[in-house]
């Protein structure tokens, strides 16, 4: 018993200081993310701000209108759509699986796209309509699996399968019609994501619903764990298994249409760093899905800065997004064939 506890006791320490160490990289991120950009801040100013001291005018209105909502808001996207990505591939059982597999990206950008084609073209309207669309389409997909006789996981994946491929056609087909120089280059431009609009309103208007959407997958995540093992094993454990599979499907997509409906679709982010937590913690359990959006804000934060210092311009983040998850992703098939 005492070797037992020890041993207990050996590895809860260890994950206390994975998760130390990855809160001291965060917080050391954001400090550095504040700082970086086409108008630099010095850390003595940010300390001066934080501390509430007397600083230039300029400085403190690049700090709080411009880079403090942005870094919340690349911290924000970086725990969602990593918490998303590695409960998706808990819940579907499948290493691949990402937002994208029940529709909830496809639907955001149709959305998007319906509002620069149709409508004003707003940042609020393109923001609106994108989180309309991704919830809609999440739940035509539920609602076409539940008319299935087999309830299952891969009538789910067929179902978003299906509504994922209707969608991309309907935004070709608007992509078509669009004003090649102004809409269609807009839809384009939304498609690869970017931190660079976000503002203090845009970030808290969407706040609610990704509050939301985490507080109801940490409330489900015993049923998360239960979920990851065979559909027969949860029943006998007594799990409801069609109808909490759907809230957690729900809870996950409100998170990641949240997000996307302000900052465009970022790639890869929701893949690799559950695999990343997975490899580091040895473990698949909600606590990993928790450690992998630290380490997905890591990530991003990274990601971000690249995209606001290394060009003229600002570089669209799927673009960064993509040469890190897309290298990373071929060393896991070949590390794991």
């Amino acid at each position: 018993m005492k070797i037992y506890s020890s041993e207990v006791r050996k590895t809860n320490n260890k994950y206390f200081l994975q998760y130390l160490m990855a809160i001291i990289l965060l917080c050391a991120a954001f400090g550095f993310s504040i700082g970086v950009g086409k108008y630099p801040i010095p850390i003595k100013d940010i300390i001066k701000i934080i501390f509430g001291k007397e600083v230039d005018s300029t400085v403190k209105m690049v700090f709080f209108n411009l880079r403090l909502p942005r870094t919340i808001m690349v911290i924000m996207a970086g725990i969602g759509l990593s918490i998303s990505g590695s409960v998706y591939q808990t819940i579907f059982k499948n290493p691949l699986a990402t937002p994208d597999i029940i529709g909830v990206s496809s639907g955001a950008t149709l959305g998007a796209a319906i509002a620069i084609v149709f409508l004003s073209g707003g940042t609020f309207t393109i923001a609106f309509s994108a989180f309309a669309g991704g919830i809609v389409a999440v739940f035509v997909a539920l609602g076409l699996a539940r008319m299935s006789e087999n309830k299952g996981i891969a009538t789910l994946v067929l179902a978003g399968i299906v509504i994922g491929s209707i969608t991309n056609g309907l935004i070709m087909i608007l992509k078509f019609f669009a004003d090649p120089e102004r809409q269609l280059a807009a839809i384009e431009f939304w498609s690869m994501g970017s931190f660079a609009g976000i503002t203090s309103d845009k970030m808290l208007g969407v706040l609610p619903f990704f509050l939301l959407g985490i507080t109801m997958l940490i409330l489900l995540r015993w049923q998360i764990n239960i979920l990851s093992l065979s559909d027969d094993e949860g029943k006998s454990l007594g799990l409801k298994i069609e109808r909490v599979r759907l809230l957690i499907i729900i809870a996950a997509t409100l998170v990641v249409a949240s997000i996307v409906s302000i900052t465009g679709l970022i790639s890869f982010i929701s893949l690799i760093a559950p695999h990343i937590a997975r490899i580091i913690r040895k473990r698949n359990d909600f606590s990993t899905a928790i450690f992998s959006g630290l380490i997905g804000s890591l990530i991003l934060i990274v990601a971000d800065c690249l995209a606001r210092s290394i060009g003229s311009s600002e570089i669209p983040i799927s673009i960064l997004t993509t040469f890190i998850g897309a290298p990373y992703l071929a060393y896991l098939m070949s590390r794991h064939r």
